[in-house]
């Protein structure tokens, strides 16, 4: 076990009257040794705040937390982890070499190794290009890809990665799940936070879900989502005059005689299937849809919605 926690709890008090805000409630979330765990919620579920509390950053209210059996926030736990916060922030005038030797030296790596190791981080996220130029020029992607050089810098066996694909393009977004995938191979426990779900179905041997700062679902994604069907879509080859054939269908796209119709079950595509090929056409594709993460995660928000941002409290007195 890398990460277990016990009850964690953060509570705020906000404006002149101190009004007591649940950030997270009774968190109990554990991580094993060598999986990638993704730790997914909508804007201010509580993601941030708890990473925050497992890195020391913050204290909780109550509750505990362990990394490595050490707890947190103690030196011992914090030598073995590796952190990319949710908004980097550099010197902008370094280059990326300097910058990554900077955090090498923070982290107490010893000369001679901080040098070789920057330069096989440099390599590994794709920089060693670009090493020399200064930070003010690199692109979004470039800097999320520092920064998670900087996180591994003291070869940590615990990385996590505060929304890591935030503001990136599609591009930006595949060489990060390629990094994380990267790390894995190399033996780390990655812990990242999230709310672009495809790719928490990507990377992901586990999954915990939070909502008003309470963690309700954890678990591998096929054990969370439901193995019922949820419709069927069949796309065609066929002439106006035939698709009468496709009647108890709903017609999703037509593009002249290319047409995709939704079903509702597996029996109703192949009776109206049948039906279109003895009408004269041509099967192109039929693809069955189950529930994705998406689909469990918005029907998980819409039972949730009364309590899924819970008002806050007053303090007695």
């Amino acid at each position: 076990m890398i990460l277990r926690t016990e009850a964690l709890t953060k509570v705020f008090e906000v404006g002149l009257r101190r009004r007591r805000v649940h950030a997270v409630r009774d968190l109990d979330l554990s991580v094993e040794e060598g999986e990638i765990f993704g730790f997914v919620g909508p804007n201010g579920a509580g993601k941030t705040t708890t990473i925050k509390m497992l890195m020391g950053l913050i204290f909780p209210t109550r509750g505990r937390a362990f990394i490595f059996d050490s707890p947190i926030p103690s030196r011992a736990s914090k030598a073995r982890i590796g952190y990319l916060p949710e908004n980097p922030s550099y010197y902008e005038f370094l280059t990326g070499r300097e910058a990554l030797a900077f955090f090498a030296r923070l982290s107490g790596v010893p000369g001679d190794v901080a040098r070789r190791r920057c330069g096989e981080l440099l390599e590994l996220v794709g920089l060693t290009g670009a090493a020399d130029r200064q930070l003010r020029k690199y692109s979004k992607g470039m800097q999320q890809r520092l920064g998670i050089a900087q996180a591994l810098v003291s070869d940590p066996a615990f990385v996590v990665l505060d929304e890591p694909m935030s503001g990136l393009d599609p591009i930006g977004r595949r060489e990060v799940r390629d990094l994380i995938l990267e790390l894995k191979r190399r033996g780390k426990t990655v812990f990242f936070s999230t709310h672009i779900l495809p790719d928490v179905e990507t990377l992901c041997d586990r999954v915990g879900v939070i909502i008003g700062g309470r963690l309700r679902d954890v678990g591998r994604i096929e054990e969370l989502l439901s193995p019922r069907l949820r419709g069927v879509e069949a796309t065609l080859s066929l002439p106006p005059q035939s698709r009468a054939a496709l009647a108890g269908g709903r017609i999703v796209s037509q593009d002249g005689d290319r047409v995709t119709v939704s079903f509702p079950d597996q029996a109703a595509a192949d009776g109206a299937v049948r039906a279109a090929l003895g009408a004269g056409a041509s099967l192109l594709s039929l693809t069955p849809h189950r529930e994705t993460l998406e689909d469990f995660f918005l029907r998980r928000l819409e039972e949730d919605r009364p309590g899924a941002a819970p008002e806050p409290e007053r303090r007695a007195g």
